[in-house]
């Protein structure tokens, strides 16, 4: 399947470039023009990566760039056009995971495009994970162990798999239906119990070793949110 790559950026010939050199390399590319586009698109489909411009009318990229960090934990590649370090630190520092300053050479933007998405590809294979790792939190997954804040948790089998669910997907609302059919492997026939009632458990373990930090937080009328502190 190829690579699924969303750019968001005001400059049409700009993207048009930007398109036709990813279709080059064989990735699907989606292109908008706003910020608000560009999160709608984000609910439709998923994206393996985000190129996103700083400067936009409307919402501009800092204002999206939190947007899509409500939705997930996809890599953003932020384009700005004059070398401004204090831009450059804020875009990082609100979840960026790399930048390019206008003008930029499309070999070094294809290299780049290609290592975000293989890391992303990599940290996001369970496969080829043992350990999950975030502030104060050490998820064993060979040995299930819990580790938060160096006290070991004690977990059931479901309560361990739960968790590891939640972090495997950082920054995302899951719903109920969700969790259920990925962690109990069964079709959802709207059993709000099961769900709330070994959460309810889990986060009583967890909520107390973790403070201030909140792990896993219920988002009133879609689901749950693991918050993947940093």
């Amino acid at each position: 399947m190829p690579n699924r790559i969303l750019i968001i950026d005001d400059d049409k010939d700009l993207c048009r470039l930007l398109q036709e050199s990813l279709r080059q390399m064989d990735a699907e590319a989606d292109v908008c023009y706003s910020g608000n586009v560009g999160i709608s698109f984000m609910q439709k489909r998923e994206y393996h990566l985000v190129v996103l411009d700083i400067f936009m009318p409307g919402m501009d990229g800092f204002e999206t760039l939190e947007k899509i960090r409500l939705l997930g934990n996809v890599p953003v590649l932020m384009l700005t056009a004059k070398d401004d370090n204090a831009s450059k630190v804020k875009g990082l520092q609100m979840g960026a995971d790399d930048y390019l300053t206008k003008p930029f050479n499309l070999e070094e933007f294809n290299a780049r495009v290609q290592s975000l998405i293989r890391r992303y590809l990599y940290l996001n294979d369970p496969e080829k994970r043992t350990v999950i790792e975030y502030k104060g939190l050490l998820i064993n997954l060979s040995e299930k162990r819990v580790v938060i804040n160096g006290s070991e948790v004690a977990l059931p089998n479901k309560e361990f798999e739960l968790l590891v669910y939640c972090a495997q997907n950082p920054k995302k609302i899951l719903s109920k239906k969700r969790i259920f059919e990925a962690v109990w492997k069964q079709e959802y026939m709207y059993d709000d119990n099961t769900i709330m009632a070994t959460m309810s458990r889990l986060r009583k373990k967890i909520d107390g070793l973790s403070a201030p930090d909140e792990y896993i937080q219920t988002i009133k009328g879609m689901g749950y949110r693991f918050n993947a502190p940093v």
